[in-house]
């Protein structure tokens, strides 16, 4: 009987150490982090994340990054003008050497040439003040004017002769100064002119250098992007 007793308390004993020990596994209903921690495999590798790490973009591979980097700048369409006809044909010429073919286009725009220049007095605001101001030009001994009707944008204005060039405009004011006429003014008169502009597509860094240096050539074109 002592024997029985004695394997008995021994039996319990070696029970307790094993439970206790781990080797017949957990039978805790509540684990602890830290507990859970060591328990997981390689949990010394584990790193935590913040929140601006977990949500930054990734980068890109360094073969990938260094081909986005080395990628030449391409111009979409690039457009020179306007040109009346005779700068028109010497562009083109000039635009030849760079063989673009059917990259390069030409389109037509409606522009404004000056035609003339005409020595006036402003609007006088209605025809009693032009018939004023024509009587003080007589006064003055000036017979050779117009009065602008309403088909004028100048109406009620006087005109005191039309010139083809801007020195013989300025020639008639300076002698109608001396005569005692101090109110005339000199303006440009347009007429509409065809003018070109010219497009370039897909041009690289070289050849956009290259129609820039062109250009230059024409200071008064402006290089823009297409509309």
């Amino acid at each position: 009987m002592l024997k029985f007793v004695f394997w008995l308390l021994a039996g319990v004993n070696l029970l307790v150490l094993a439970i206790g020990q781990g080797y017949l596994g957990s039978f805790r209903t509540e684990t602890r982090e830290p507990a859970r921690l060591k328990n997981q495999l390689q949990a010394g590798k584990l790193t935590l994340l913040t929140q601006e790490q977990a949500t930054a973009p990734t980068a890109l591979p360094a073969a990938e990054g260094a081909a986005a980097a080395a990628a030449p700048p391409s111009y979409a369409c690039t457009e020179v003008g306007n040109f009346l006809l005779a700068d028109g044909r010497r562009f083109e010429a000039q635009v030849a050497t760079l063989d673009l073919g059917d990259r390069q286009s030409r389109r037509n725009v409606a522009g404004q040439d000056i035609s003339s220049y005409m020595v006036y007095i402003p609007p006088q605001g209605s025809k009693e003040g032009a018939d004023r101001k024509a009587g003080e030009l007589k006064q003055l001994g000036v017979t050779n004017y117009f009065i602008m009707n309403e088909s004028s944008p100048l109406r009620w204005g006087i005109s005191l002769g039309v010139f083809k060039s801007e020195t013989s405009a300025q020639s008639q004011l300076a002698m109608l100064n001396k005569q005692g006429v101090h109110s005339a003014r000199i303006a440009p008169r347009y007429s509409v002119s065809k003018q070109f502009a010219y497009q370039f597509r897909d041009l690289d860094a070289a050849t956009r250098a290259r129609l820039e240096k062109i250009k230059a050539q024409f200071p008064e074109q402006e290089l823009r992007s297409c509309k």
